[in-house]
């Protein structure tokens, strides 16, 4: 349901700690069987004229204000939703500690592309589209459009008036639109979720599993996107993986998942599932898709299981007879934990245009060692190149730093917001 959903987003990406460890950014549109870029653009002039100069200030002014209360606001939001519109309760997971600290993610996100049309059309059409599986109906953006404004006025007190309160109405306005709309279009292309059978497994040390799955109808997505996952054991708890896979002829899937000590699907999927069981997929999001228009070579950095859409680029790559060179920096903290690194070498092996390196950052080994942002910075030079992170979000956001120090242009590296809430996983 609202807010329940980037980040991706696969690494730490919330307090109570991720099931993957990916975050990944600004790229090409999404491919998931319309024309999402088109229509995103289209959904963007319905904030560009909507929302004026002072409606953005007066907005961020008073959020500013109820951000140190958020854990309160977000308590009173649901409990007022919940009492009012008791109908939707049955939509979100029995725990509620995550789904309320998701709600402010959202809003800050929200709040910071606010003057951005195109970029916020565009989060808020993959939050509408990825909302059909929660079986989201238009008549509950009313309602929790009502509930969150008033939750709004109580938490911001005296900040709180009439011009405040049309300014959050004409943006929350605007927010809804869009995701309606965005998921009455995606409703006219695919379902809302995919069942999909476990079909292979494959268990890695350090409590990883590589877990194959084979949908019920075919399931459109692009090589770096990542998916929306339901359990059997834990109802209505989403959580998001990256396939580690370009689409195959046979349509199966493959997610590399990590056991998290508090991650309960996690935990379930890596320790619990067998061959023959069932969870259910949600459409696929994100935009670290390679760019079909670029003709620079290509840079990846992966740590963790921040692998998996890596290696569904490279291997997206090899399908299409890229001719690009590609770097891929492969990192973790002792040898132990770089799981996959031979298969992505015998990959090199076979393909010229690739290079595979491994970095380890807590042991001294021949090779590489030191953190992935050290490592790039020996190497190089990366200004020419396309820049793809994936891993937990210190990493990436220290290799994203280390590379526009090094003169990659912030356009060119690409990376899941580090505060999508669709990131926010357990």
């Amino acid at each position: 349901m609202w807010f329940q959903p980037r980040r991706p987003v696969g690494g730490p990406r919330a307090a109570d700690a991720p099931d993957s460890s990916r975050i990944s950014g600004p790229g090409a549109s999404d491919l998931t069987g319309v024309a999402d870029g088109a229509l995103d653009s289209t959904h963007a002039r319905t904030f560009a004229g909507g929302l004026t100069d002072r409606d953005v200030a007066l907005i961020r002014t008073s959020l500013a204000v109820v951000e140190p209360l958020a854990a309160d606001m977000a308590v009173y939001f649901y409990s007022i939703l919940f009492t009012r519109y008791p109908q939707v309760r049955e939509m979100f997971p029995p725990g509620m500690d995550t789904q309320r600290g998701r709600l402010l993610r959202a809003l800050l996100h929200i709040v910071d592309l606010v003057d951005d049309p195109e970029a916020l059309a565009r989060f808020c059409a993959h939050l509408g589209r990825d909302h059909r599986k929660f079986g989201t109906q238009n008549d509950h953006y009313d309602a929790v459009g009502e509930c969150l404004l008033a939750a709004l006025a109580r938490f911001a007190g005296p900040a709180w008036n009439p011009e405040v309160a049309g300014a959050w109405t004409r943006a929350y306005t605007a927010v809804a639109k869009v995701m309606t709309q965005a998921a009455d279009e995606d409703a006219q292309a695919r379902p809302a979720v995919w069942n999909a059978q476990i079909v292979h497994r494959q268990v890695f040390p350090h409590g990883i599993a590589a877990i194959t799955v084979q949908p019920d109808k075919p399931y459109e997505y692009a090589a770096g996107q990542y998916v929306s996952m339901e359990t059997p054991w834990w109802p209505r708890e989403w959580r998001y993986y990256s396939p580690a896979n370009a689409p195959r002829p046979d349509g199966t899937l493959t997610f590399h998942v990590r056991a998290i000590p508090t991650g309960w699907v996690s935990n379930a999927l890596v320790r619990r599932s067998t061959v023959g069981d069932v969870i259910r997929l949600g459409p696929p999001l994100g935009d670290m898709v390679l760019d079909p228009e670029s003709g620079r070579d290509i840079l990846c950095v992966a740590g963790g299981t921040g692998l998996a859409p890596i290696r569904a680029l490279v291997e997206e790559s090899a399908r299409n007879g890229v001719q690009r060179q590609m770097d891929v920096f492969i990192g973790a903290r002792t040898s132990d934990e770089l799981y996959g690194l031979d298969e992505m070498l015998r990959f090199a092996q076979r393909n010229h245009w690739l290079q595979v390196r491994a970095a380890v950052s807590d042991e001294h080994i021949l090779g590489l060692s030191g953190s992935l942002p050290q490592v790039l910075r020996e190497f190089g030079p990366w200004y020419r190149h396309d820049a793809y992170l994936s891993g937990p979000a210190s990493m990436v956001t220290a290799a994203a730093d280390t590379l526009r120090q090094n003169g990659v242009p912030r356009s060119r590296i690409r990376h899941d917001p580090l505060d999508v809430p669709v990131l926010s996983l357990n």
